[in-house]
């Protein structure tokens, strides 16, 4: 049985853990001590394995927390994709890229492909992967990213809303080129674009060749800077016509 000391020990220890903040030591300093006199533990090898502890439960918070701000509209990995069923997606490329370097050399990935070609799956894949090295993500659709700048602009806050997207370590863009973009929009994607140019990645998604993106960018002058400033450095992958999560659907639907 404890004694008194003992529980008052212990209570104290839990408060000195809460008021600096350490809630894995306050939880498993009594059983990790335990531990160590069962396996004659040093007191550096006890402190050492209590302090590891709070660190990997430091750690899992920040991912946690960097996957939460990165707002991913579904958690996809890139251990989930299925390559088999798209050949042409380089999965060697996929899972170097995953390593993050292309984060640190501030080089864009585009997934260019029609419509259920995995191109979304991909970028959350990479958007977690790069979560979990803790960095600053941010998913979002090209057209809700123009929505948010317009909105800003109503409001003056259009420099402060740029200065938040510059802060990111990742960003983003799926469905560029789904819907049409009037000028100040396409300029507000532009901006955002040219701000990382060679200064912080970007993961970019479309369903349009790039001869047919003056169909979404109304100004050609414009379009010709954009996509120059894209294609500089980038992984381009193709993730090819056939939908696969059509035939997903087909070979559900089929007689067994």
């Amino acid at each position: 049985m404890k004694t008194q000391t003992q529980v008052l020990d212990q209570a104290s220890v839990k408060q000195h853990c809460k008021a600096l903040r350490l809630p894995a030591v306050g939880a498993n300093f009594v059983s990790l001590a335990e531990q160590a006199v069962k396996e004659n533990q040093s007191h550096v090898r006890y402190l050492e394995a209590l302090l590891a502890m709070e660190c990997e439960e430091r750690d899992r918070h920040a991912i946690e927390n960097r996957i939460r701000d990165a707002q991913l509209p579904r958690i996809k990995t890139l251990e989930e994709f299925d390559f088999t069923r798209a050949p042409r997606i380089p999965a060697a490329k996929i899972r170097e890229l995953a390593e993050g370097g292309y984060i640190d050399r501030s080089e864009p990935i585009i997934f260019i492909g029609e419509c259920g070609t995995g191109k979304s799956h991909l970028a959350t894949g990479l958007c977690l992967a790069a979560c979990r090295q803790k960095r600053r993500v941010r998913f979002i659709t090209a057209a809700a990213l123009v929505n948010e700048l317009v909105d800003a602009k109503q409001n003056g806050q259009v420099k402060r809303m740029m200065a938040r997207w510059t802060k990111y370590d990742l960003i983003a863009l799926d469905e560029v080129g789904y819907v049409p973009l009037a000028d100040i929009g396409a300029e507000f994607l532009f901006q955002v674009i040219s701000d990382r140019a060679e200064r912080a990645a970007l993961i970019l998604t479309t369903n349009l060749p790039f001869s047919e993106w003056t169909t979404v960018f109304p100004n050609p002058r414009l379009c010709k800077a954009l996509l120059d400033r894209i294609t500089d450095r980038a992984h381009i992958i193709d993730t090819g016509t056939e939908s696969f999560r059509f035939q997903r659907t087909l070979d559900g639907r089929r007689p067994r």
